[in-house]
């Protein structure tokens, strides 16, 4: 195990996380806890990395050589995929990485665990995706994962909303490819007539953001679930509580994959418990 408190030395790989804005990132404290805990000398930071810099940002971490990996998050998800050299077919079928390992060589790989920790997230909390409707606001790299996991995970039907109803279609055209009998669609902002309302976009991080769906259209019978965590309860979440909804914050989906995450960016296995 690590001493305490934790020593940074030129041994300790260092891993990252990339986000525009960055305050609201909860992954550093979890990977660093986790890594903690298993005696691994490895940290993460937040850096804090524009649109446009991204590919410059990239590029120079293909050069540091104790660098091995970095978490992926809003807005880089999408732009993150082509500029890794290899990505999984998961990544590639939803267009979008969340997470990225740098190999020995500087080769950066790809992945994308977004779908799948949301989707345990739903399920840690005894809500189960199999044969109900869910209405999805968002059609980005999140929303993507998002959707594919509920597709896999047996949702009945899929409703995709999205500001750009071009993005909204093309994500429905890749879910008929993956799932051909699934039902999908592109919809508006009316959640209604749906079991799960899920926002999968990043309206609800900073105060005064629009609402991602017409809440007046929300029912007590529906769960409305979210991918932010910071606020805990954002705006869309007040507005369905008051409706009578059940409601399921962002943090499960975190700590559903962090685990995930930490063992592909240090391409080694960490058990669930520590021994």
């Amino acid at each position: 195990m690590l001493s305490s408190p934790f020593e940074i030395t030129g041994h300790t790989r260092f891993l990252a996380i990339v986000a525009d804005p960055i305050h609201h990132v909860k992954t550093p404290q979890r990977i660093n806890d986790l890594v903690r805990a298993h005696g691994i000398d490895a940290v993460m930071v937040p850096l804090h990395i524009s649109a446009a810099d991204l590919p410059v940002v990239m590029n120079a971490l293909r050069c540091m050589q104790n660098f091995f990996g970095c978490v992926v998050t809003v807005p880089h998800k999408t732009s993150a995929l082509a500029l890794c050299d290899e990505v999984s077919e998961e990544a590639r079928q939803i267009g979008a990485v969340n997470v990225v390992h740098r190999r020995p060589d500087g080769r950066l790989h790809g992945a994308m665990l977004d779908g799948i920790g949301f989707v345990d997230g739903l399920r840690s909390a005894g809500i189960d995706p199999a044969g109900r409707s869910v209405y999805l606001a968002g059609a980005g790299g999140a929303a993507s994962a998002i959707a594919f996991s509920l597709a896999q995970a047996g949702a009945d039907r899929i409703t995709v909303a999205n500001r750009s109803s071009d993005k909204a279609e093309s994500l429905i055209e890749r879910l008929h490819a993956k799932y051909p009998a699934l039902v999908a669609s592109v919809g508006s902002n009316d959640p209604s007539g749906h079991d799960i309302v899920v926002n999968a976009t990043s309206l609800g991080l900073r105060p005064g953001d629009a609402l991602p769906l017409d809440v007046m259209r929300l029912d007590p019978a529906q769960i409305v679930a979210e991918i932010i965590m910071d606020p805990a309860e954002t705006a869309l979440l007040k507005a369905a509580r008051a409706r009578g909804c059940r409601v399921h914050e962002g943090a499960p989906m975190l700590a559903s994959q962090i685990r995930h995450m930490a063992a592909f960016m240090l391409d080694r296995p960490i058990p669930t418990v520590v021994a």
